[in-house]
């Protein structure tokens, strides 16, 4: 119905994933938090690996 909305790649899922394979479930999850926290109609989006 809407199609692909995901303004960042990787999706944020994809993120969450691998910020949380990388780091560990704490720090992984709080960079998860603040990714979709960017996630909003003002922010342009674009290419956003994890660091």
């Amino acid at each position: 119905m809407l199609g692909p909305t995901c303004r960042f790649y990787p999706t944020c899922s994809e993120y969450a994933y691998q910020a949380v394979s990388r780091y560990g479930l704490l720090k992984g999850s709080w960079m998860s938090l603040k990714r979709i926290l960017r996630c909003h109609p003002f922010n342009p989006g674009g290419i956003d690996p994890v660091p």
